[in-house]
This record gives C-alpha cells, sequence and structure tokens, in this order.
C-alpha cells in the first residue's frame, strides 16, 4: 500500500534496471509510475507482470506526477529523456556507460568529468544525484535487507544538492540498504564501472572511504 508522506517515484527505462527497482519501491510502500522507449509495445502489460503495482505514464504524465525522477535507460539513449523538464526536480542518474553495450562515445572517453557531471549539463537547474548505479539490479533484491542487519549492504549517493542527496538516502534506507552520502557530484566517479566501489559489497565505512572519506551517512 502506498504511503502518504512518501515522493511518488518516476522511473524512465523499463529494463531489468527500471523495473527491478519499481519492484522494491512498490514493495516498500511507494506509488511508482513508469514510461518506457516509444518503441516498446505493450508497456502496461509487460509492467503489470514484472512489476505489479507500479503504473505506466507517458513522458509527460510521469514528469508531471513524480517528485522524484530516476533516469534508468542504458547510457547511449540518454538524449531520449526529456531533461529540459527537469528544472528544479530531483532526479537520479541510474546510467552507466558501457563501452562494450553503448560502444566507445568519444565525447564521453575524452571528457575528464564523471558521467553524471555530463548528464547534470544537460539541464544545470535539475538536481540531479548519481546513486541506484553500483549494486546489481538482481542483487538490489537478493541484498536487501531490514535496517539494523549487521550485514547490510551499503550504497552511496553523490550530489551537489545536499537536501537531494537526503531525500534519496531515505529511499535508500527504506529498499534495505544503508545510505552513503558521498558528498559533490564529481566523487560519482568512484560509482562507475571500473572504479572502487562498483559492483562491490560494502559495509557504509567502507563504501564511504572509496567514495568521500570523511562524509558521514546521510539517513
Amino acid at each position: 500500500m502506498h504511503v502518504a508522506d512518501r515522493p511518488t517515484i518516476g522511473i524512465f527505462g523499463a529494463g531489468k534496471v527500471g523495473t527491478a527497482l519499481a519492484r522494491l519501491l512498490v514493495g516498500s510502500g511507494y506509488d511508482v509510475v513508469m514510461a518506457g522507449s516509444p518503441r516498446q509495445t505493450a508497456l502496461a502489460l509487460l509492467v503489470s507482470v514484472v512489476a505489479p503495482g507500479a503504473r505506466v505514464g507517458t513522458p509527460d504524465e510521469l514528469v508531471a506526477q513524480a517528485d522524484v525522477i530516476i533516469v534508468a535507460v542504458p547510457f547511449g539513449k540518454a538524449a531520449s529523456v526529456p531533461w529540459s523538464e527537469f528544472g528544479g526536480r530531483i532526479v537520479v542518474d541510474a546510467m552507466n556507460y558501457w563501452p562494450p553495450v553503448d560502444g566507445h562515445i568519444v565525447e564521453v572517453d575524452a571528457d575528464e568529468r564523471s558521467t553524471s557531471e555530463i548528464m547534470a549539463a544537460r539541464n544545470p537547474e535539475a538536481r540531479l544525484v548519481k546513486s541506484l548505479n553500483h549494486v546489481g539490479y538482481h542483487e538490489m533484491e537478493d541484498d536487501s535487507m531490514d535496517a539494523g542487519s549487521p550485514l547490510r549492504r551499503a550504497m552511496a549517493v553523490v550530489g551537489d544538492d545536499p537536501d537531494a542527496r537526503a531525500v534519496l538516502a531515505r529511499i535508500i534506507d527504506d529498499l534495505g540498504f544503508d545510505p552513503v552520502d558521498g558528498g559533490p557530484l564529481a566523487n560519482g566517479r568512484a560509482l562507475e564501472p571500473g572504479h572502487p566501489a562498483f559492483g562491490r559489497e560494502l559495509s557504509a565505512d567502507e563504501l564511504r572511504a572509496l567514495v568521500a572519506p570523511g562524509v558521514h551517512v546521510a539517513a
């Protein structure tokens, strides 16, 4: 059942990551609306099967209804998301740049910024954070644990807006992970494929030491 004081979550992308997140969020009491690729047929049927309880909407409906927007499309499809509509909104970059999948994107390879800083430049008015990307979609459901468990896995959130980071930290806690405040968006480099925190099962202290030494948990 939807908990009234929790934000509505919009998810762009109905692939494995998006649907895994939708299942966890619905199970944690969140209202979830999803939008998929324009080429994805029978999306409502798909979501009803793989993420029951989530709703399907158009991109415009998602932007209008969601308090927090998660972008979980393939990195190479990032331009298909309506970034121009995200001004003032909390936006979660849950994407990863995978050259074996996306191909080598010359502009990204040559850019010294983290991939999330590149995404943030698409709309500087968006309150963009990086999170939900460094734990595998299958592990999100398998490793989710109740608060207080000594074996609880950590998940980081980075971003230049402290309040946006705090909102995501509460969501991460509800999903069954220990939230780690990783500081500014530039620290997101550590969460990307090929970097220290990606894909590793870490405690909050271990993850914090890799992403943002000296920064405290923001739950």
